[in-house]
């Protein structure tokens, strides 16, 4: 296809509209600091998936999402009147683990690199030394050695 599907068009737009809703318009004390991640729309349009990120721990997520149940209805409403569409999708509201588990993926790695930095660098074990191709001090000879001296005199 030579664009966006449609699906994702009308996500977009009702990402846009609901995070400017939920900023301006909803004043329930349960909703923190909140973003809207993605909508994931059904292919025909009747049901919008939205899911958010929320700071905080457990409990202002569990707060949130109750503000966002009661909240609903009266968001569903005002989408409806700012987009043109023949059928207002219902709206469901999912808390997004990605950016959580993302997050923590960067956190390990950050403290992957951190100890890396700490620790010595380990001295490099003489299997390794004598693998790539250059002798190692063990087996190194003494210039000269091994060579057959040159007994004409001239």
């Amino acid at each position: 296809m030579p664009g966006p599907s449609r699906q994702s068009r009308v996500g977009d737009q009702i990402r846009v509209e609901l995070a400017e809703l939920i900023a301006r318009q909803v004043h329930d004390p349960g909703i923190g600091f909140l973003t809207i991640t993605h909508v994931k729309m059904t292919p025909d349009l009747q049901q919008a998936r939205v899911y958010y990120t929320t700071i905080g721990d457990d409990k202002a997520r569990r707060d949130t999402a109750k503000a966002l149940e009661r909240a609903t209805p009266f968001l569903r409403r005002l989408v409806g009147q700012r987009l043109r569409l023949r059928r207002v999708p219902e709206l469901q509201f999912f808390f997004d683990e990605s950016v959580e588990k993302q997050d923590r993926i960067e956190r390990i790695l950050l403290d992957l690199e951190r100890e890396r930095a700490e620790a010595p660098a380990p001295d490099e074990p003489p299997a390794a030394r004598e693998s790539n191709g250059a002798p190692s001090e063990d087996s190194k000879t003494p210039p000269g050695a091994g060579m057959a001296e040159d007994t004409h005199d001239e």
